[in-house]
């Protein structure tokens, strides 16, 4: 059981104010504990945790290639083994590095049954390097390289669902989570760690900077994508949904994407009710899929 009480993520790194991957880093650790050992990419946390010759991390680093983080670990771990030891080898990593660059080394990882735990901070694009869109950006969000304009409405491609691609790897435990709800990430994570074989958990980290919203207001950003519909914080065993967060009253879409710099165009000159009509449709597949309605007379 890890002690809750420890800070394994130092304060003082460079992040944004309000930066939701510095939340997720500080709470991964308080699940995993002391006895970890921990694999990054290169990415936002990377940066901005580890200007050399600072680091905020408490546990040993190691700061693998865009790709390859999970064949690093893979390498931890099969040393560890073999050296009778058990600490928990983690990889933390951001959805460029998850959803498109490192997918080969994922997937490689996972059929070997190598016993690691991958976790995605998601903030949606590749925010280190410019916004672009990732295959974990939202339908219809501007980036750099998904902009919205006159001939477009943003990125045109639905978000990947990488927790059901790693779940048809034969992955034990599978779960999503948001630094909204801190207690359900650091249990998670916890869980994780705790079972045998190659994990994945992928966290809703929202970006004040890449999304356009006030540092202020990242948790309630992360509210609302889940009271929406459009995360769905749920954990799967053996390929199985075991439990999904239930929400009471579902908001409308439109509360999320208003609030954000990167969805403006839907509002602007004129709300585009058509588009707004495609997302509200991918919520509502969300908590079908997942079970998630409430209903409450008010």
């Amino acid at each position: 059981m890890a002690d809750k009480s420890l800070e394994l993520f130092d304060a003082g790194h460079r992040a944004c104010g309000g930066c939701g991957p510095a939340l997720a880093g500080r709470l991964i650790l308080k699940g995993s504990g002391e006895n970890t050992i921990v694999v990054a990419s290169t990415g936002c946390m990377e940066v901005f945790s580890t200007p050399y010759p600072e680091t905020a991390w408490k546990v040993p680093w190691i700061h693998s290639l865009f790709e390859n983080a999970a064949a690093v670990a893979s390498g931890v771990e099969s040393s560890l083994k073999m050296q009778g030891r058990d600490e928990h080898v983690i990889c933390i990593c951001g959805d460029g590095a998850t959803f498109d660059i490192g997918m080969l080394c994922i997937s490689g990882a996972f059929e070997r049954g190598h016993d690691i735990t991958y976790i995605c901070y998601d903030n949606e694009a590749y925010m280190n390097t410019g916004i672009q869109r990732s295959g974990a950006t939202p339908y219809d969000a501007d980036t750099t390289t998904s902009p919205a304009g006159k001939c477009s409405t943003g990125n045109a491609r639905p978000k990947k669902d990488l927790p059901a691609i790693l779940a048809a790897h034969g992955a034990p435990y599978v779960a999503t989570t948001s630094i909204a709800y801190p207690n359900d990430v650091i249990r998670k994570v916890e869980r994780a760690v705790n079972t045998e074989g190659p994990c994945y958990i992928q966290i809703h980290t929202p970006c004040c900077t890449g999304w356009g919203f006030d540092g202020a207001k990242t948790i309630d950003i992360g509210k609302l994508a889940i009271d929406t519909g459009l995360w769905v914080n749920f954990e799967m065993v053996d390929g199985q949904i075991e439990k999904a967060k239930k929400i009471v009253n579902r908001k409308p879409v439109e509360e999320y994407l208003s609030v954000q710099k990167r969805f403006r165009h839907l509002f602007r000159p004129e709300k585009n009710v058509d588009e707004i009509a495609k997302i509200q449709a991918i919520a509502d597949r969300n908590a079908e899929k997942y079970g998630i309605d409430v209903t409450v007379k008010k």
